[in-house]
């Protein structure tokens, strides 16, 4: 493979070059080999907070640093029960950190991951595990008896299960663009599962424009760090797990995860968590206004049309 040239040059007509020769100083970056470049950089952000979530009553934060070990591990893990290059893992299970670091781990190790959405019915999970092949079930752990056939483990208790193999930098195969990430499964109301082929180049075509972009503004950002995203989508569709996975590492981000959707629990949350950016559907969005304004009408507040005034 040539290296890179030291700097762009533009074939332009000979009165503009000049002044182009002067703007256009480096190339743009070299396209990333796969999303596992963005893991490498995890342990670097040592003790800054990735996730934070609710325990029963308690909240646990974990942070780069710990994610990264724990993907690393499971992907030992993985090793051991002899999952590799292609092999499917099926993840069913609310959003969480745990979540988030199987899904790495299976990356590292080259397994497909198949996200389940966590509110999908047992017997289209079962079907879903049975047209993919998977070989192993990260799930809540009360649907660990999805198939007795299938080996399975709780998402509750990964790190703990995990935590008997090393968590240093785990040595991937050669993954590339082309490699498969994961297998999205759909259904109609009566046809059978049919799944969406995602690789690492399919993410990467819509990251690395984003990344671009944010790198333009990062600097301003250490005037707000940390950012913190309350996430409320689900992590098995692709839309979660840009906003809770692959964006908020950029900036070195907090993603919050939260269960509820009932309004007063997320707005308590955001007060408490200091949320910045709240990222949900447009029905979650509506019922945040609603409570809002019930709040404000409550207080004496009434609504005219062009503002809010008291009675």
């Amino acid at each position: 493979m040539h290296e890179a040239p030291p700097r762009a040059w533009v074939l332009l007509p000979e009165g503009i070059r000049a002044s182009v020769g002067r703007t256009v100083k480096t190339p743009p970056a070299a396209p990333r080999r796969s999303l596992l470049s963005y893991l490498e950089s995890f342990a670097g952000y040592g003790r800054e907070n990735a996730y934070t979530q609710r325990r029963g009553y308690r909240t646990v934060h974990w942070t780069y640093a710990q994610l990264a070990d724990t993907a690393s591990q499971f992907a030992r893990e993985l090793e051991v029960r002899g999952i590799g290059l292609g092999d499917r893992v099926l993840l069913w299970g609310p959003n969480s950190a745990e979540w988030v670091a199987a899904f790495w781990g299976c990356l590292l190790r080259g397994a497909a991951v198949v996200p389940m959405d966590h509110v999908a019915t047992q017997d289209f999970a079962r079907r879903v595990a049975q047209q993919g092949n998977t070989r192993l079930l990260v799930c809540s752990a009360d649907r660990l008896q999805l198939d007795p056939a299938l080996p399975a483990l709780a998402l509750e208790t990964l790190a703990e299960a995990v935590s008997s193999h090393p968590g240093g930098p785990y040595a991937p195969p050669a993954i590339e663009r082309s490699h498969l990430v994961q297998i999205v499964f759909t259904s109609g109301t009566t046809a059978e599962p049919k799944g969406v082929v995602i690789t690492h180049g399919n993410i990467l075509a819509n990251l690395e424009p984003i990344e671009a972009e944010i790198l333009k503004y990062l600097k301003y950002e250490r005037f707000f760090h940390p950012l913190r995203f309350l996430n409320l989508l689900p992590l098995s569709h692709v839309f979660g797990q840009f906003l809770g996975i692959f964006l908020p590492p950029l900036l070195r981000a907090t993603v919050i995860f939260q269960d509820s959707l009932n309004p007063s629990e997320v707005l308590r949350t955001i007060r408490r968590e200091r949320a910045t950016v709240l990222v949900a559907v447009p029905r979650v969005l509506e019922t945040l206004r609603g409570k809002i304004e019930r709040d404000v009408e409550a207080a004496g507040w009434r609504s005219s049309g062009c503002g809010w005034g008291l009675e």
